[in-house]
Parts: C-alpha cells; structure tokens; sequence
C-alpha cells in the first residue's frame, strides 16, 4: 500500500516518517515546493505522478494568529488546497485522511467534545480547518476527518519547545491557565493513523466518510502543560523554571481561542481498538529527544 503524506516538513509528517517503517507500506511524503497548497493544481499533479492508495493531508496553514490578517492565504490552504488534495486523490482512485483541529469549536462545552457536537470555530484559523473539511467530504466519497489538538514532538516547532527554551533565560513563565485542551504527541498521532491504515489492509473502508477525534488521553491547561514539561526537564538535569498560572484576558491575541477543546477520542477507540497513550507518559520522551537535539 503507498501512503503520500502532504506537508513534509510538518511535525506529523515527520513522525508517520518515522514510526511508518512498517512492511507493506510504502510511505512518501510530498512537501514545497512541488506540492504547495497555495499553488492551484500543485496536489494535483504530484498525486497523479506519485497514484498512491492513500493521502495523509497534513499540509496546512497552522499560524493561529497571523491567520486572522492572512485570512485568504489561510483559506486557499486549509481549505481550496484541501479540497483539490482530497479531488486528486479521488481521480487518482486513493482514500484520503484529512487532518483537521479542535478549534473548529467555541469552547463553550463543558464536556469533552465529541465528533457530532456542533461546530463554531471562533478564528480564522479553525474557520478555515472547518471549511477544509466540508470540502474534502465533498470532493471525495473515500474519506476520513481526522481532529487533533495540542501538537508537539521533536521536530519542527511547538509549545514544548518554546518553554524549554523559555526555561534556559528566564526564572519564571507566566502562562495562561484557562484554556482546556488534549496535548498530543505527533509520534502518538502518527501510530494511531498507522494503525487505521493497517486496518484498512484488513478490512477496506473501514471508517471511511466518518470524523474522529484523536488526541492524547487526559487534559489539562496550557499551564498545567507548562509546569509538567519543567518536571520534565527538572528530572533531567536540564534547565527549568516556576510556572505562574494567569488568565487568557492577561494574554491578548489576535485569535480568540476556545476555553475548553478537549476532545474526546472514544469514538477512534471503539471503532479501531486503538487507545492514545496518555500525553503525560508520551512527553517524557519528547522533552528528552529534544534536549539531545534528535
């Protein structure tokens, strides 16, 4: 089976890179500045070329706050780019995995959110996620939604990054501790999406035209996330620092962001028997390829 994954430089293309040596699978990722999803026709023809059986749609415009002045960049990607993926795989004869984000939500549940809870992205950003979406199960019938949230890994930049390397010039952060969210490692991401390709060996279509949720097992607020990575590094030797909590209103961004994206991943659980490891034994790991620069 050939996988093509968009977004080569991505953090989860680079982690189905890494966990995707798996026999039988042929995976190929596909980046700029051949496949450029700001490019029209740019996916069409590398799917054409490469006719895989499956796309991993990981391209997109991920810059949340530079998204609301960038608000046409941001949908011709997220949204006009996916959808032409999600067309090119189809004329190519390919299921499609659409990679998609908890901030298609408002964050007003009090619960965590599930698959059918209704949406009401609050940004550019999630706006546009959400408008990939509709696109992609519009323009191809073999497809899956794929939700995640709170990305980090090795690779690329993330949240544990920018506060490890806060921790190295700094005595105390100061994050918010408010929002409510799932971390989840992208090395974690990129099993899970293995392990639905796998099953699609087994048993073709499984799942398909549905929308998961897939995100780390547990939540907690960026703060909470803060401190634990301190753990990390204090149980390391590595730098750290004091973690004081403050509220979103004491941090003003150019994108309102939602109170509570907690996702539930029960769904993705019941129907592939396949489980997010809990984000705080996955962080270990990630705090230390970090620090080793791997």
């Amino acid at each position: 089976m050939k996988v093509l994954v968009t977004g080569s430089d991505g953090q989860l293309a680079r982690a189905l890179a890494e966990r995707g040596a798996i026999p039988g699978i042929e995976l190929i990722a596909a980046g700029r500045p051949e496949l450029d999803l700001a490019v029209p026709g740019s996916a069409r023809r590398v799917i054409s070329a490469v006719a895989p059986d499956v796309v991993i749609n990981a391209a997109a415009y991920t810059a949340v706050d530079e998204a609301e002045g960038n608000r046409d960049l941001a949908f011709r990607i997220n949204a006009d780019g996916a959808g032409e993926v999600a067309a090119a795989a189809a004329d190519a004869g390919a299921a499609v995995i659409q990679i998609s984000t908890d901030y298609v939500f408002d964050g007003r549940n009090g619960d965590p959110y599930r698959e059918d809870d209704p949406t009401a992205p609050l940004g550019v950003y999630g706006a546009s996620k959400l408008a990939g979406e509709e696109a992609v199960r519009g323009a191809n019938a073999r497809h899956v939604v794929v939700r995640t949230a709170w990305v980090h890994s090795p690779f690329g930049r993330n949240f544990v990054k920018t506060m490890m390397a806060a921790a190295k010039t700094r005595d105390t952060l100061t994050v918010v501790d408010d929002q409510q969210g799932n971390p989840t490692s992208a090395l974690d991401l990129a099993d899970g999406l293995l392990h639905l390709i796998e099953r699609w060996r087994q048993s073709p279509g499984a799942g398909e035209r549905q929308t998961y949720h897939l995100a780390g097992t547990g939540s907690t607020s960026w703060c909470g996330f803060a401190r634990r990575i301190m753990d990390e590094c204090r149980i390391r030797g590595l730098p750290f620092a004091e973690v004081q909590p403050i509220a979103t209103a004491d941090w003003p961004t150019a994108a309102p962001r939602p109170a509570n994206s907690v996702l539930s991943s029960e769904k993705f659980a019941r129907d592939f028997g396949f489980v997010m490891p809990d984000w705080r034994n996955s962080l270990g790991e990630i705090v230390g390829r970090i620090a080793s620069g791997q």
